[in-house]
């Protein structure tokens, strides 16, 4: 077994005599757990193993159970929900060895959740006393049971209601966040998009950084991206550079530097100065917030660009069919997000993705702001007036929150309120706006808008509607963004225009399951309407997704209305998924068929999947045919591979059609600097863990695709989520033989941006034999003997045929000792020469062979007669 958190003496017996234990397991069930109820004694039959006829001694297993005292890494569970894996303590209580329980601590206590206020005065005196005494869980909390299964490595704690902390789902105790160590962090993101159509090559490049700096519980970061055109040339734009640190009493975040403020009373715009604003990030997991996702099709290997307010987020390469973009940084509660697809033969294809708060209600008691003081940053940079915006919510009880704020610039204020209200007929929320804007050389602009929002989950037919938003502005008012867009133009000498001031808009997500095995619809759009222009922006999307056995399949439209020509643009798709075999790295064919407005349809094969034990490789393959209804159809073939290595994230992909061809490359990944060295990953995020394992390289680190220990010991665990219990986990497979991990699983719950070190004990065991050994006198050895070394450490037990597995043999040569006998009166001693030298090595095991000699009555300390020795190495 390569990990043992216990002593290798306590726990190897159980896992190497498990032969021995199934012969007992009906006699013995029940008898694996442990804890403060009563169970019977068990006994084992040696004579129902099959054997020579030796005696066999498995008296060590017998009793009431099979744990031994000692510390052992388990999970726990607590009223039959997981808390996590740590160290559990089991000792002997009242000196009797059968009676081995859990011990209980007041950190023990604390960290399952027992409410210490709500103890007994004579049980929190007992926690108190400590004095390295094990404590039962029943002497402690009325009530109360405690069961440990050996087997299953697992502690199952029960513990009444009533004495439990009451604590939301997924609360971490503010004193186990931890800020991580000093640290620098990089993380990139590079990508060349190389394409000639008609005769005509162009080529893009783009590099994305987000660099950092962790002193203490301060965060610095610069975002930035280096984007290549041919026809503009290189530009290097910084997105955002800000110090930020967690204000843990307060729930808040301070940021000093370039951030945005929050949308959820006004417009998202960009600024640089100071902000104080509640963090959600702090209260536990289940009540986060909330990021869009982006979705789309794509009929090639294409580029995908995601902007908000002018300002470059994301920039990737996606393969033919679906995709979803579910990562894209939180840069504010408001501003659409607009997504341009460029095709592998130079077509673009922009939309915009609705991006609008959804009712501002609080549970009762809580209390949400952000206050934010600087200057204005547009995406020119040009434009810089003063810019302070205040906001609150507050929760007064389960049917209402209130909200408010005000937001004043240079030419510009605007003050609002709202309510949202928890009704029996859904979810509401209306807020009216007030805004003035002063003009040059024309009258100031003054209006009110007001904004109505509803969701309600229809549960007679399972209708979710996420979000329907309503919002009408008279005449004059302008938003905070229109208002900062009109103030610069004015600034730039540029006259006033009034063509895009927005009238109203409507907004609406719907969610439809049908019943059982008819799958899935949805519905979403928007349309606006402007004063000064006629024409509406409208767009639709719909779709219906189902699955046959392991086949799935899916119909959607699209529908977007061309205010300039006054047509609408459709574009309606069918897919069918089906696996092309079973196992992990199925792949997936996709069969695609689509059609436009204009004509234009297709028909596409895509053939996708993944290489490896952890899916590191995936590629894909792809053919098309696309005809429009004036010519011929046209042929294309493209492909597509990423690799997720320790060190990075490795893309290509190529296509191939008429008159066009496309090729990219790309490399992503991060790497993380602090005093123990540097450690790379094939991807960061925001907050990672460093893992520390001594001579464990090509461990495999749980929590993503192509995470491994390097060479230098060193691993990260990225995306970690922040203020929450996140489990690092190190997988034992494939480590040498001779190194041991004391512990498999850690948790961690950092704070936001921090960079926590996670060591991991590692213990080199020594070398590992196995031993065909016999008696002196030719007899086999007893089956399930226990085997020592010379310091009395319990390092094997003998199987069938009298063969030895010795482990964490720390010398070349030495002598074993075998006990013979039940009453432990009887031993012989094995001696043994494992090869050495150069083509030796430590982490695999040797095969030799001995003789079992110079019997000794351990009572009488003397040796039997007629002793020979011998060993006979191969």
């Amino acid at each position: 077994m390569r990990v043992s958190p216990a002593p290798l003496s306590k726990r190897s017996r159980i896992r190497e005599a498990a032969c021995l234990l199934i012969a007992g397991a009906a006699a013995g069930a029940g008898a694996a757990g442990v804890g403060d109820t009563e169970t019977a004694d068990v006994e084992f039959d040696g004579t129902l193993l099959q054997n020579t006829g030796a005696q066999i001694d498995v008296s060590r297993f017998n009793g009431r159970n099979v744990a031994l005292p000692g510390t052992y890494r388990a999970e726990v569970h607590v009223n039959q929900v997981w808390l996590g894996r740590f160290d559990v303590s089991l000792r002997e209580v009242g000196g009797d060895r059968r009676n081995v329980q859990p011990c209980f601590d007041r950190a023990f206590l604390e960290r399952i959740g027992v409410d210490l206020d709500r103890l007994t005065a004579q049980a929190v005196g007992r926690l108190d006393e400590g004095g390295g005494a094990c404590v039962p869980l029943s002497a402690l909390v009325e009530g109360a049971a405690a069961s440990f299964d050996i087997g299953e490595q697992r502690l199952d704690v029960g513990i009444p209601q009533a004495l439990m902390a009451h604590q939301p789902r997924g609360y971490v105790d503010p004193k186990y966040w931890d800020d991580g160590v000093n640290a620098g962090l990089l993380q990139y993101q590079g990508n060349v998009f190389r394409s000639e159509s008609h005769g005509v090559a162009s080529t893009q490049g783009y590099l994305g950084l987000e660099g950092g700096l962790n002193v203490g519980a301060w965060r610095l970061r610069h975002r930035g991206n280096y984007t290549h055109e041919e026809q503009t040339g290189n530009r290097y734009q910084g997105v955002q550079t800000s110090l930020q640190r967690s204000l843990i009493g307060l729930k808040s975040k301070l940021v000093l530097g370039d951030a945005f403020t929050e949308g959820a009373m006004f417009d998202s715009v960009g600024f640089r100065g100071i902000q104080l604003a509640s963090d959600d990030r702090m209260l536990p997991q289940s009540q986060r917030g909330y990021a869009p996702v982006v979705r789309g099709i794509a009929r090639s290997n294409a580029r995908v660009q995601i902007r908000q307010n002018g300002n470059l987020l994301y920039e990737t390469t996606v393969a033919p069919g679906p995709f979803e973009i579910n990562d894209l940084y939180p840069t504010g509660y408001g501003g659409d997000l607009e997504v341009t697809l460029t095709e592998a033969d130079g077509s673009l294809h922009v939309s915009r993705v609705p991006f609008t708060a959804i009712v501002n209600a609080l549970r009762p008691g809580s209390t949400r702001y952000s206050l934010t003081a600087g200057q204005f940053r547009g995406a020119t940079g040009d434009f810089k007036p003063y810019l302070v915006e205040g906001t609150v919510q507050h929760g007064f009880s389960n049917q209402v929150t209130g909200y408010g704020g005000a937001v004043l610039s240079k030419d510009y204020a605007a003050a609002g309120v709202g309510v949202a209200l928890n009704t029996n007929y859904g979810a509401v929320g209306v807020d009216l706006t007030h805004a003035t804007t002063q003009l040059l050389e024309q009258p100031s602009r003054s209006g009110q808008s007001l904004r109505l929002s509803y969701s309600k989950l229809l549960e007679p037919t399972q209708t979710n509607l996420t979000v329907a938003a309503y919002r009408y502005s008279t005449r004059g008012y302008l938003g905070l963004a229109d208002a900062m867009a009109v103030c610069e133009l004015q600034e730039n000498g540029g006259p006033f225009v009034a063509q895009d001031v927005q009238r109203a808009r409507f907004e609406l997500m719907l969610n439809q399951s049908l019943s059982k095995g008819y799958g899935d619809v949805y519905l979403s759009g928007s349309v606006r309407d402007y004063w000064s222009r006629s024409g509406r922006d409208l767009q639709l999307q719909a779709g219906y997704g189902n699955s046959y056995g392991r086949i799935a399949y899916g119909l959607s439209l699209a529908r977007q209305l061309d205010p300039g020509s006054g047509r609408w643009e459709n574009r309606l798709t069918f897919n069918v998924n089906i696996p092309l075999g079973d196992g992990p790295n199925t792949p997936y064919a996709t069969t695609e068929v689509q059609r436009d407005s204009s004509g234009r349809s297709s028909l596409r094969e895509s053939v996708t999947g993944s290489l490896g034990r952890d899916h590191a490789l995936a590629y894909g393959l792809n053919v098309a045919r696309t005809s429009d209804a004036d010519r011929a159809g046209d042929r294309s073939v493209g492909g597509n591979v990423s690799y997720a290595s320790p060190m990075a994230t490795f893309s290509a992909s190529a296509s191939n059609g008429t008159d066009y061809s496309q090729l990219s490359a790309g490399v992503s990944g991060g790497l993380v600097a602090y005093s123990g060295g540097v450690a790379f990953a094939p991807s960061l995020g925001e907050t990672v863990a460093v893992v520390e394992a001594r001579d464990a390289a090509g461990a495999r680190l749980a929590g993503g695709t192509g995470l491994r220990v390097d060479p230098w010991g060193h691993g990260l665990v990225p995306n970690l989520t922040p203020f929450a219990r996140n489990p690092i986990e190190i997988d034992p497979q494939g480590l040498p033989m001779n190194i041991e991990l004391k512990s498999t699983l850690q948790m961690a719950a950092p704070t936001a941006g921090a960079v926590v070190k996670m060591k991991f004990e590692t213990e080199n065991l020594g070398r590992t034999a196995i031993i065909d050994a016999t008696r002196f006198d030719g007899k086999p050895l007893p089956f399930g003997a226990e085997v020592r070394d010379a310091s009395g450490r319990t390092v094997g037990t003998v199987a069938q045929g009298g063969r030895i597995l010795a482990r964490g043999l720390k010398e070349d040569s030495g002598v074993l000792t075998i006990i013979l006998d039940a009453e432990r009166r009887r031993e012989c001693r094995l001696p043994y020469h494992l090869p050495a030298g150069p083509g030796a090595r430590a982490d695999a095991p040797v095969m030799t062979s001995g003789i079992c000699s110079d019997l000794i009555d351990v009572h009488e300390s003397r040796p039997a007669p007629e002793v020979v020795s011998g060993v006979h190495p191969r």
